[in-house]
C-alpha cells in the first residue's frame, strides 16, 4: 500500500524569496491548532540551528502530552525544504512509523505558490487506518494551517 498522503497549495503576495525567508523559519506554535482528534502543536524544544540546513532537528510538544521529532532532510533555497518526522507518541505513534512533509516554493504571476505535502509512514496493518485518518483529519486541517501561515507571510512581505 502507499503511503497516505495530502497536499495542499497557497499564494502568498510575497516574491519567491520574501517568501522562503520567512515561511521557513516560522515556528508551529499558534500555526498547528488542536482539529479533531489532532492535538495542537505548543511549543518547540531543542532546536538545532535556524531550521535553514538539513541535519537540524528539533522536538515539536503537542497538547495531549505526546511530541515528534522533526528532522530536516533537504534544503535548496528558495524552493524546497524536506523534513521527516518520528518518534510519534501515544495512539499515532502505534499507527505510524515516520512521516515526511515537503514545502515548495514556485514563482508565479504576483507572488509565490506554496505547495506543502504530507505522506505517513503507516505502521504494519494500519494502513487502512491511517489512510482514513489523512483523509478525514490530516487532509483538511493542512487546509486550515496553510492560510495562517501565508497571511504571516504577506504581513511580513
Amino acid at each position: 500500500m502507499s503511503s497516505p498522503s495530502a497536499t495542499v497549495n497557497g499564494v502568498t503576495k510575497a516574491a519567491l524569496s520574501r517568501a522562503w525567508d520567512v515561511a521557513t523559519p516560522l515556528t508551529p506554535v499558534g500555526y498547528y491548532p488542536k482539529f479533531g482528534p489532532l492535538p495542537a502543536v505548543i511549543e518547540v524544544r531543542d532546536q538545532t540551528g535556524a531550521w535553514d540546513a538539513a541535519g537540524q532537528t528539533r522536538q515539536l510538544m503537542l497538547s495531549d502530552g505526546g511530541y515528534v521529532i522533526e528532522h530536516l532532510v533537504h534544503v535548496d533555497k528558495p524552493e524546497t525544504f524536506i523534513y521527516e518526522l518520528s518518534d510519534f507518541q501515544k495512539l499515532f505513534g502505534s499507527l505510524v512509523a515516520g512521516a515526511r512533509a515537503e514545502w515548495e516554493f514556485t514563482a508565479v504571476a504576483g507572488g509565490t505558490n506554496i505547495r506543502w505535502s504530507y505522506a505517513f509512514h503507516p505502521r504494519r496493518g494500519a494502513g487502512l487506518v491511517v489512510g482514513a485518518i489523512v483523509k478525514l483529519f490530516w487532509g483538511p486541517y493542512m487546509k486550515r494551517v496553510l492560510p495562517g501561515i501565508i497571511a504571516e507571510v504577506d504581513r511580513q512581505a
